[in-house]
């Protein structure tokens, strides 16, 4: 069994490879395990939008933080494979929420910081990392900023300043990455990886976006897909209703995942 800290330097290492680390986002255990089971999987990451969902919640801390850890706990204990976890804006209390999801068995994780000012979400990412010390867990944090998805209509200019400005910051203090959401195209990409380092840039994996190829060229670290793996699996599963109330039957194709 591999432990929790060598899960997470194996996180940080998956980071720091020539090649981009690809993550598909999970919201339970059976959709956890159907990933985990494929031989590209190298890591899973939790997306706090479709576990919210799942439990009837909008995306935004609406759903209790109970539940959220407990959803956690049971991804993590489906696989011995490294688990991200998006911990939306830290719950209130970025370290105390950091702390329960290491002790459901999250290695690393997404904390945004919804454009507070930036002592305050520097102070968070620094509880974060504090956290996984006092916990004994290298704790990869993946920073997010909200420059872009909360950047309303300024300028893509001042997105791409301000993102640098709080990636440098989050960094020095402790984070491993930062994770700018977005339809980022190549230009701002490599504008972004310029200002706040090589392998050191998440993305989202976004209709519009470009591939994990492209990013990967472009000295991104790491891409995931968010709310997106979910959105396309219930559309698949309306589709298939649909065509069931039209007197189509199962797909023989259909694999027992469950």
């Amino acid at each position: 069994m591999t432990t929790q800290q060598e899960k997470a330097q194996t996180l940080a290492a998956l980071h720091a490879a020539p090649e981009i680390l690809r993550v598909v986002n999970v919201w339970d255990a059976v959709s956890a395990s159907a990933i985990a089971a494929l031989p590209g999987t190298k890591a899973l990451a939790t997306a706090g939008h479709s576990i919210a969902a799942s439990h009837g919640y909008a995306d935004g801390e609406q759903i209790p933080l109970d539940l959220m850890i407990a959803a956690i706990q049971r991804i993590t204990a489906v696989t011995d494979l490294p688990v991200s976890t998006d911990l939306d804006a830290g719950f209130g209390d970025a370290g105390e929420t950091t702390r329960r999801a290491i002790g459901a068995g999250s290695v690393g994780a997404n904390v945004e910081d919804r454009l507070k000012p930036l002592s305050e979400a520097v102070a968070a990412v620094e509880a974060i990392v504090r956290a996984g010390e006092a916990e004994g867990v290298p704790f990869v944090l993946n920073a997010r900023t909200d420059a872009f998805v909360r950047g309303g209509d300024r300028p893509a200019a001042e997105s791409v300043a301000d993102a640098i400005e709080r990636g440098r910051a989050y960094l020095d203090a402790g984070a491993d990455l930062v994770f700018v959401p977005g339809v980022l195209d190549a230009d701002v990409t490599r504008r972004l990886v310029e200002g706040i380092g090589h392998r050191k840039i998440s993305v989202i994996g976004l209709p519009g976006a470009l591939t994990a190829a492209e990013y990967e060229a472009l000295g991104v670290a790491r891409i995931s897909y968010g709310p997106m793996t979910q959105r396309v699996a219930l559309t698949a599963l309306q589709d298939l209703a649909t065509d069931l109330y039209a007197d189509g039957v199962i797909p023989s194709s259909t694999r027992p995942l469950n």
